[in-house]
């Protein structure tokens, strides 16, 4: 995602973690969320912080490591849900819907060791609205 008319306005490390999260690069993504998360001290705190956890549940699935994966879908959900049904720019709600799809077999898995594929169609993406006009 380039920076364009439509992401003025936005943090540079939420868009490049945007970018990221696209790539499926999900540990760099989490990598530039959280350098955004620790110096912010705003309402959207919590925003980014399940934005992270997003990233690094997905980053745990793609590794096999399911039981990181599924601790992590129930803490981002959480965060998540609160700035439902936008905030910004992100269709929270339907990020939210996206990633619950993906993660699904996760969540339904009653084993840690279970060897569990993801389903590349169903991997969640980050399209933002425009930034409100100030």
């Amino acid at each position: 995602m380039s920076t364009t008319d439509s992401t003025e306005g936005y943090d540079p490390l939420y868009l490049a973690g945007i970018e990221k999260f696209n790539e499926c690069d999900y540990y760099e993504s989490h990598e530039l969320w959280e350098e955004l998360w620790t110096e912010y001290r705003g309402p959207s705190r919590k925003f980014y912080q399940g934005l992270i956890q997003a990233a690094v549940a997905l980053y745990h699935f793609g590794n096999g490591n399911i039981r990181g994966a599924r601790k992590l879908h129930a803490s981002a959900r959480a965060y998540l849900e609160p700035y439902a049904p936008h905030h910004l720019g992100l269709d929270v709600a339907g990020f939210i819907r996206s990633f619950e799809e993906c993660l699904a077999v996760v969540v339904a898995s009653t084993s840690d060791d279970q060897v569990i594929e993801l389903d590349p169609e169903l991997l969640p993406e980050i399209h933002l609205s425009p930034p409100p006009q100030s």
